[in-house]
């Protein structure tokens, strides 16, 4: 206590303090490793506090301050696999490496158990510094280093995507309320997977949609829309589509966004011709000719309807035929319990714009790196298009319950989505199931204004809700459990999504 005392006085005094305080923490309590080394005592039945908990209290007494990190020491003992990843969601800048934890190869080399090797892997995307301390066991100290930058591994697909974005904060899109750039659009069109499945999803129901008009003895050409064209990319997939499954379409691209209009109509002269019709307008207002057979749109943000498709699609579906094909079916949100010291940071020292402490009132569209998942994400929200509901209410509440494994810090919630886009073809950026290397959406995350200290075996009980009226969508939340917390957002007051 009387270090944290000098510590925060230190940079509690100097409010444009610029130096960081690293707080060396062990990996394992010494007392621990010795009683590994005594016959007359059990390890497991000794009571040996965890050094997370120091660095807990040393960080709490300091108010969380974001100057403070973490140089962890590496035990000779690998801690369970739940430990180190509780340690992801601190603010880790160094790992100290003794050189007793090396072993030597058969080529007089110090390498790394695969215990050891698997622990440094876990804090490789943190960007963490090296210190090895201890005496030189091998001929040359540099060993050491050549063997941790051997454990480097490259970059994904995904990885050199999101590189600089890491732990960042962004505002959601609001595409229904604002016109995107076209460089926006431009990000979002590099990510061939995406429309891969889309040209995929498109393909089978052609072909579904070929044997029914087989069946009915109908020549006429199916009829497919594009509603939120953008710059083309889905019109391309339907293309593509009918070329591949031989069938011929008649295509509409419907799409409000001026700047976009003029690339569509482009398109139209250079490649697709009359095959397309290009419509400038709001999905909601437009009064299509003719009703469609299958109706495509991507409307979808990192938590599935917050970039408002089903308001969306609900006013699009008066142009689906009434046994049409929606492209997506469905779609659902997913939220877990993070810690996330790092991002409670960047939010508390976000201007609030007003007395109720916004920057907490609202979400974030962030690529999450240094944080640790409480729990496993559940299902929230469910939509499916088309929508048989009367009357249509996108209004929705949801109550989930999650267990810590050990002692933590609860933070907020991270979001993700997933979708079936038709039958089996699913797209997906919950982490279990996530898409391989598609990246056109980061995970959401919800802040919550206290943290909240959990004990092992501690139930969370979060409440989420969908709000709306005729002119905006918002979210709402709280925590009943393990203590109660204020509802956040209440009315929309801090965040809301236009219509």
């Amino acid at each position: 206590m009387n270090l944290a005392q000098i510590v925060y006085n230190k940079i509690a005094a100097e409010p444009h303090f610029q130096a960081f305080i690293w707080v060396q923490v062990p990996m394992e309590n010494p007392v621990k490793q010795v009683y590994s080394y005594r016959e007359d005592k059990n390890v497991d039945e000794m009571e040996v506090e965890n050094t997370w908990n120091w660095w807990n209290s040393f960080r709490i007494v300091c108010n969380y301050h974001k100057k403070l990190i973490v140089a962890l020491v590496v035990s000779n003992d690998v801690p369970d696999k739940e430990e180190i990843l509780r340690w992801i969601g601190e603010p880790v800048k160094c790992l100290i490496i003794p050189t007793s934890v090396f072993i030597t190869n058969k080529k007089g080399y110090p390498v790394l158990s695969k215990g050891h090797q698997d622990l440094i892997k876990a804090f490789v995307p943190l960007d963490v510094q090296y210190i090895i301390t201890g005496s030189n066991r091998h001929q040359n100290i540099a060993y050491y280093y050549h063997y941790l930058d051997h454990l480097w591994k490259p970059d994904g697909t995904i990885e050199r995507f999101a590189r600089g974005f890491e732990d960042y904060l962004q505002n959601p899109l609001q595409p229904l309320m604002d016109n995107l750039e076209s460089s926006t659009y431009e990000i979002f069109e590099k990510d061939p997977i995406k429309y891969e499945l889309y040209q995929r999803a498109i393909q089978s129901a052609l072909v579904d949609r070929a044997e029914l008009k087989k069946k009915e003895k109908d020549d006429t050409p199916i009829i497919v829309m594009v509603v939120g064209a953008g710059r083309g990319p889905l019109v391309r997939a339907a293309l593509n589509a009918s070329i591949s499954t031989r069938t011929t379409i008649k295509l509409y691209a419907v799409e409000k966004n001026p700047n976009a209009i003029i690339t569509l109509q482009a398109l139209k002269k250079e490649m697709w011709g009359d095959q397309v019709t290009i419509v400038s307008s709001d999905m909601r207002e437009w009064k299509a000719p003719e009703k469609c057979d299958i109706l495509v749109s991507e409307l979808l943000g990192s938590f599935g309807d917050n970039e408002l498709s089903p308001e969306c699609l609900d006013g699009a579906q008066k142009f689906l035929k009434d046994d049409g094909i929606s492209i997506p079916q469905a779609y659902s949100s997913y939220l877990a319990p993070v810690q996330a010291n790092k991002l409670y940071n960047e939010v508390r020292a976000a201007k609030s714009t007003n007395e109720h402490e916004s920057n907490f009132e609202m979400p974030y569209v962030v690529q999450f790196q240094n944080k640790y998942d409480i729990d496993e994400p559940q299902i929230l929200f469910t939509f499916v298009h088309p929508n048989k509901d009367d009357p249509i209410d996108n209004s929705r509440y949801g109550k989930n319950i999650y267990k810590a494994s050990q002692d933590c810090i609860l933070h907020g919630f991270s979001g993700y989505f997933d979708c079936q886009l038709y039958k089996d073809v699913m797209m997906s950026i919950e982490p279990r199931t996530h898409s391989p290397k598609m990246f056109s959406w980061f995970p959401i995350f919800f802040p919550i204004k206290t943290p909240i200290h959990l004990k092992a075996g501690d139930e969370i009980v979060s409440h989420f809700w969908r709000c709306g009226n005729t002119k905006n969508v918002w979210y709402e939340w709280s925590v009943e459990k393990p203590i109660p917390v204020a509802i956040h957002n209440p009315n929309g007051r801090s965040s809301k999504i236009g219509l």
